[in-house]
């Protein structure tokens, strides 16, 4: 299964999927090059250190989607590589229907929350003010409506008492980063 990598920024999901694949705990899967929308991203310093081509593609005039032009652009390089799965680790742009299209079913998303709760931005936050006890995250399919996809894959963390924003934070990403690779893995063997 040939893997792409969309991000927006550090790159510790994309880490965590590039180190799982080393250790050989990523399946039938292999990543085959790393995309982001943002030049400076620390997620294409991950192309070096793991030997996968990286690339910043830019994303147009949009803050959050792409413009009809960039859109194909975008499309048209990562046909190149002929994914089997793109993984959206981090990635903050809203796709549009005809990118999802190019791609039927193959374009997963991690989410940091337990879809349907908390939808959108700062699903951790939301979670966290909203004074939940329970939140997570979750891997699903990419459709045209925002983390309404079929859902793949979640896993539980709980929200102690005295919890802090960032100590919840690093308990979710410590999850994502078990979650997204143990998928990626499943769905290669499928």
């Amino acid at each position: 299964m040939r893997i792409i990598i969309l991000g927006s920024g550090r790159g510790g999901n994309a880490g965590a999927i590039l180190r799982a694949e080393t250790a050989g705990q990523l399946g039938r899967a292999e990543v085959v090059a790393i995309f982001s929308d943002m030049p400076d991203a620390k997620i294409l310093s991950l192309g070096e250190e793991f030997r996968k081509p990286s690339l910043f593609l830019d994303p147009g005039p949009f803050k959050t989607k792409f413009d009809e032009e960039r859109e194909k652009v975008w499309i048209s390089t990562i046909s190149e590589y002929d994914p089997d799965l793109i993984v959206l680790a981090g990635f903050m742009r809203v796709l549009k229907r005809s990118f999802i299209q190019a791609f039927p079913n193959r374009i997963i998303n991690l989410h940091p929350s337990l879809l349907p709760s908390f939808s959108g931005l700062d699903g951790i936050g939301q979670a966290w003010r909203h004074g939940s006890k329970i939140t997570g995250c979750t891997v699903h399919y990419v459709n045209e409506r925002v983390d309404e996809g079929a859902i793949i894959a979640q896993r539980a963390v709980a929200i102690e008492d005295g919890e802090t924003l960032e100590s919840l934070g690093n308990k979710i990403h410590e999850a994502e980063h078990s979650l997204l690779p143990e998928v990626i893995a499943e769905l290669s063997t499928r």
